[in-house]
């Protein structure tokens, strides 16, 4: 067709026909509204068809997407073999398929949480950092990943006389051999062997080799014993856990001795503990020095006092611990 928007397409030697393909009326309508562009003509003369991105495009995004960039073996396999040399991770998806899911539900929100519970080989947080890096956004991302190992690892290492908890097995599990590895890679800028990576990312002409303006923290999920918690024997464990519900603001705390403080008011991550509610005026008294404090956890087992206490931080977020963590992650078994 003149219009060059038919064209065939594969050969069927079985049934000695050939495919047709052409566009239908959505695009036909994007193509009309700018949305889709035409870059030229191809041999055959239909047309070659881009997304036009500074076009808004509908809102609802597709259940399927075709674009070069989505591919998940150019920009998915081998993509992260260039930050992780030699580390096989079975169907990466790919980093721009990623970004353009982001941008839909996240692109005008520069300061979103993303949180992926089956981050598998880091694609997420890379997307998030890639974004933030083009728009000058503060998004933030949790990954969460177990640490297990491929089923022909786990034989390998089960007949080598390793068992999940050692050294050699968790070295190879997914979080530490795939996920945390290229995470660090990607941020600053080089491959696991130390080499500055090659190329930039498409779409930005950003150098890989710059890396992104940004932070990231690894930490290690274990479970801890109620009793032990309720009886405040495992504060230095669930510091990270209450810094993390402050906001993740500046580095994470942690407290060089066993030995437990009277209070904690960290005004560089804008939170502040009592431990112990008998120094309670010494504690509001320097909370009237850090007006920057903007969550507040108070370790008491009497309510009526910890609403006493609680009195004049309007405006500030206040916690009862251990109580709040406790009924957090309590399971409801009906009785």
């Amino acid at each position: 067709m003149t219009e060059g928007i038919a064209k065939l397409g594969a050969y069927n030697k079985k049934r000695d026909q050939w495919a047709i393909v052409f566009l239908k009326k959505k695009q036909k309508e994007q193509l009309n509204d700018g949305i889709l562009v035409s870059r030229g003509r191809d041999t055959d003369g239909s047309l070659i068809l881009e997304w036009n991105d500074d076009e808004e495009i509908d809102k609802e995004p597709k259940s399927m997407w075709v674009r070069d960039c989505h591919d998940a073996s150019t920009y998915g396999t081998n993509l992260l073999s260039k930050f992780l040399p030699k580390r096989n991770f079975p169907f990466p998806k790919s980093l721009y398929a990623v970004e353009d899911v982001l941008k839909f539900y996240v692109g005008e929100n520069k300061d979103a949480l993303i949180v992926d519970f089956f981050s598998g080989s880091g694609t997420t947080l890379h997307a998030v950092n890639l974004l933030n890096a083009e728009d000058g956004g503060h998004r933030r991302c949790i990954m969460v990943t177990n640490n297990e190992v491929s089923e022909s690892e786990a034989k390998v290492l089960t007949k080598q006389g390793y068992i999940p908890g050692d050294g050699e097995w968790e070295k190879l599990g997914i979080a530490r051999y795939v996920t945390w590895p290229r995470t660090v890679c990607s941020i600053e800028g080089h491959d696991a062997n130390g080499k500055p990576l090659k190329g930039n990312y498409i779409g930005s002409d950003i150098p890989m080799a710059d890396g992104f303006k940004a932070n990231a923290a690894y930490f290690k999920l274990g479970f801890l014993d109620k009793n032990a918690v309720a009886l405040g024997r495992q504060f230095k464990e669930l510091l990270p856990v209450l810094w993390m519900k402050a906001n993740c603001i500046g580095p994470c705390p942690n407290l060089e001795s066993d030995e437990l403080p009277k209070m904690l008011v960290l005004s560089e991550n804008k939170f502040a503990v009592l431990i112990d509610e008998t120094y309670y005026s010494e504690f509001d008294a320097k909370l009237t020095e850090h007006p920057e404090i903007q969550t507040i956890y108070i370790i008491t087992d009497s309510e009526s006092a910890y609403r006493e206490m609680i009195r004049s931080y309007e405006g500030k977020d206040c916690y009862q611990l251990y109580r709040d963590y406790l009924d957090n992650f309590r399971i409801n078994t009906g009785r």
